[in-house]
């Protein structure tokens, strides 16, 4: 199973989603890397869905800095304080934030001038710190929806219950 990478494009959010977490689960069974689990996740949400840009900021500095991690796509911003931008702005709040028009984000940070909406999900740990943002980049806008948010905030609570 480790070596299919899926593309479900074209399928129902929510029956792709599902089957996504279904693998994701199935290949990170045991595992307790939280690096290695955000790059597995990087690639596998990446090639599903063939967004722009697919990865995680993680927390170097708690309360302060984020700074990029696993990823796929064109380079990312290196670091980003917390506040600032759609990324910044999730850690800082601690939610999920979804951007239909990053053009309309008052601060958007362009990491990528191709990028249209975003969606940002905080990812925690066992006891409840903030670990990282994930973060998704589509070239379209208007890309992301509460599906996205439920599913992909479901996807990232495998850090919180991970092996031990």
């Amino acid at each position: 199973m480790a070596e299919v990478t899926l593309d479900l494009r074209g399928q129902p959010k929510t029956e792709a989603y599902a089957e996504l977490k279904t693998h994701a689960l199935a290949i990170l069974e045991g595992v307790d890397d939280d690096i290695c689990a955000m790059a597995t996740m990087s690639c596998l949400l990446h090639n599903a869905f063939g967004h722009l840009w697919t990865g995680f900021y993680r927390v170097v500095t708690p309360g302060k800095l984020l700074r990029v991690g696993p990823y796929q796509g064109t380079l990312g911003c290196l670091e980003i304080t917390f506040g600032k931008g759609v990324c910044g702005t999730s850690a800082a709040k601690g939610e999920t934030v979804v951007v239909p028009d990053v053009h309309a984000f008052p601060g958007h940070i362009t990491c990528d001038g191709r990028s249209a909406s975003e969606i940002v999900v905080p990812v925690y740990g066992r006891n409840r710190e903030l670990l990282a943002v994930l973060d998704i980049d589509s070239e379209h806008k208007n890309t992301f929806d509460d599906v996205d948010r439920a599913a992909l905030e479901d996807l990232v609570s495998w850090f919180q219950h991970r092996a031990s």
